[in-house]
């Protein structure tokens, strides 16, 4: 199985590894919620919120470059938004718009850079949210990895059996491949459903070791409470 980055990344380990998912989702909602209900001293607010954002990716030992890579993935969905307020005439508003875009996009890497997948979907169905939508997500990331595997296995069964044909060539079996690729994923994703219900899948992921919040995560909620209060508190005496 070929790994994407962010699963890579959230089974190293480091301080902000070992915390209850909770812990770390209630958090990344905090900041979040933090981010959008401010607005003013944007020249104060987005400093301070991406030394708290770089401090957690430093203790959760994520990779800097890796991770403002990814994050500036959503710069170009902010950027339309961001040009009409500068369009306005509003040039604050719009670095608000990409300041506070980048920040939550990487707010969110590192929340899914230090937690797996099944602890992070655990602990979202502990705090509330919708079992089907959870069911929906896990069914998703099993299966893109199904997708991807069957098209690394006819990307190398191709190169072992012909050598890299035309460009040309390429685009007219561009659609054949598609359609193989897709059958064989959907015929992989049958057998491990199969396998899954024969070993008494109901519907429900359940746990080998089920976590409890511990003294470490309560200090680590109140760190970031603390940190957020600081931040907050800085913008108000301004």
């Amino acid at each position: 199985m070929h790994h994407v980055t962010l699963d890579t990344w959230s089974r190293l380990s480091s301080p902000l590894h070992r915390l209850d998912a909770r812990a770390k989702i209630v958090a990344a909602a905090a900041i979040l919620l933090s981010l959008v209900v401010t607005e003013r001293s944007y020249a104060v607010l987005l400093p301070a919120y991406g030394v708290l954002i770089t401090a957690a990716a430093l203790v959760g030992r994520l990779p800097p470059a890796g991770l403002l890579a990814r994050a500036a993935l959503v710069l170009p969905f902010v950027g339309s938004v961001a040009a009409l307020n500068l369009w306005g005439g509003d040039a604050t508003r719009a670095a608000s718009v990409v300041g506070k875009s980048f920040l939550s996009a990487s707010t969110v890497l590192v929340l899914l850079g230090t937690t797996p997948l099944h602890a992070l979907l655990r602990g979202l169905e502990s705090l509330g949210a919708p079992r089907f939508f959870l069911m929906v997500a896990q069914f998703l990331y099993r299966y893109l990895f199904v997708l991807s595997e069957q098209a690394q296995h006819m990307l190398q069964a191709r190169r072992c059996r012909a050598p890299l044909p035309h460009r040309g060539s390429l685009a007219g079996s561009a659609a054949g491949v598609v359609a193989v690729l897709f059958a064989r994923s959907y015929g992989r994703a049958e057998r491990i459903h199969q396998a899954m219900l024969a070993r008494g899948f109901r519907g429900h992921f359940v746990l080998l070791a089920p976590t409890a919040l511990g003294r470490r995560d309560f200090v680590f909620l109140a760190a970031t409470a603390a940190a957020l209060g600081s931040i907050h508190l800085l913008l108000w005496n301004l």
